[in-house]
């Protein structure tokens, strides 16, 4: 005789629910890249139906940008955490950046959080050394490639287009934070912050474009390029920005 006891689904909250699918959306762009999100894919992934994600996300091209907003975001919560000390956990607050799920999508990246007391470095100078010091490995190399991948389709997908503004808008204002910080409690010295920091972020991205290559045998001059601009731009002796991270 058949059981008549089905396996009882977990209803979730809406919010709930459309935090599981930007997630899951999230996690398959960084491992497979944005081309690879479709409504189905997601479904298939959370094992649901293919209507229940288009009920919260009608066009695909409204999930592909959520899934970059909620990827990019969370990296940022990860290497530069919002905070006049840097404090640990915000990547798990609401409101970060839209969304409530990002400290998950770290995770699923293998970006690793800040441990125990890392969050509480106290000085702007030691909050750019713990954010050099995590820009490099196989986490930071996915998102770099996600990051490629999210500008090149931006040509023809407008509300990616705005999704990556926003996104890049949100690094040089927060970065830009840190410099004005440092330059105000006398740890850093330059005219302008703003400035500083674009050219922080150019030489990042710049970096990162070979994300895709092999980048053995790199010499040190060139993998440290980043740090090496940001200690000449803000007045800092060598090694200031890596001695310590």
């Amino acid at each position: 005789m058949s059981s008549s006891v089905q396996r009882k689904r977990i209803r979730k909250s809406p919010e709930a629910r459309r935090a599981e699918i930007v997630d899951t959306a999230a996690a398959v762009a960084l491992a497979e890249g944005l081309e690879c999100l479709t409504l189905r894919r997601i479904a298939e992934e959370l094992d649901v139906r293919p209507g229940l994600i288009s009920h919260y996300f009608p066009s695909v091209e409204d999930l592909v940008a959520e899934a970059f907003g909620t990827a990019a975001g969370a990296e940022l919560e990860v290497l530069l955490p919002a905070g006049a000390a840097g404090q640990a956990g915000v990547a798990g607050q609401a409101g970060v950046a839209g969304h409530a799920g990002q400290a998950g999508v770290a995770g699923q990246a293998g970006v690793a959080g800040p441990p125990g007391a890392d969050g509480d470095v106290p000085t702007p100078t030691g909050r750019l050394a713990r954010f050099f010091a995590r820009t490099s490995g196989e986490a930071y190399d996915a998102i770099s490639r996600l990051w490629i991948n999210a500008r090149h389709l931006s040509r023809y997908r407008p509300l990616l287009r705005d999704r990556v503004a926003e996104q890049e808008a949100a690094w040089r204002g927060r970065l830009e934070g840190v410099i004005r910080e440092g330059v105000e409690c006398g740890e850093f010295r330059t005219e302008d912050p703003n400035v500083t920091a674009i050219q922080i972020l150019v030489v990042l991205d710049g970096l990162g474009a070979h994300a895709n290559t092999e980048d053995r045998g790199r010499p040190e001059a060139v993998t440290r390029m980043a740090v090496t601009t940001a200690e000449r731009e803000l007045g800092l002796p060598r090694g200031a920005l890596t001695g310590g991270a």
